[in-house]
């Protein structure tokens, strides 16, 4: 998902996304340790996604008068 889309959805969006890349990150390391991942350039795309939503997260919202 790109950024611009990330900053469309509310945060209780950016929660569940956040918990179904946390969930999807567990299932790739599992791949991973028992060698049946293919695409391990996966990891670092979920790691990253994971990132980009916490970072929109933790962003202070602006105030609705400004």
């Amino acid at each position: 998902m790109k950024l611009k889309e990330l900053k469309e959805l509310t945060a209780e969006e950016l929660q569940k996304r956040s918990r179904e890349l946390k969930e999807e990150m567990l299932n790739l390391r599992l791949q991973q340790g028992s060698e049946q991942l293919e695409n391990t350039a996966r990891i670092r795309t979920v790691r990253r996604e994971i990132a980009r939503v916490q970072t929109l997260l933790n962003e202070p919202k602006p105030a609705a008068g400004e």
